[in-house]
């Protein structure tokens, strides 16, 4: 099976940061199963990346944009492109948050 090298741009770095810090406040345990979830999603784009639903936002944007949705109820949404080989993990946000737009 194909293998991808994802790589989680800054932008995505920092919501994740910013968004583990707010849930660690919230509910210390809910907070550290999150990261998890969110790490292991992150880390199964290495296989089958494209399996993933193109966003709703894709068509405001000149590449198509996935998303990987994270968690239940209303999820997280981790978007990412892939290009060749690649996935680049560009943002990630909560479901109920408006749509993403450049």
């Amino acid at each position: 099976m194909k293998r991808f090298e994802v790589i989680v741009m800054p932008n995505a770095q920092d919501d994740i940061r910013r968004a583990f810090a707010w849930l660690e406040e919230e509910d210390p345990v809910h907070a550290e199963k999150w990261i998890r979830e969110i790490r292991e999603g992150i880390l199964g784009l290495e296989t089958l990346p494209e399996s993933h639903a193109i966003a709703p936002e894709s068509d405001v944007f000149e590449c198509d944009i996935r998303q990987l949705l994270v968690g239940r109820g209303t999820p997280w949404r981790v978007f990412f492109t892939v290009d060749g080989d690649r996935v680049q993990v560009l943002h990630v946000r909560h479901g109920r948050q408006d749509y993403w737009r450049p």
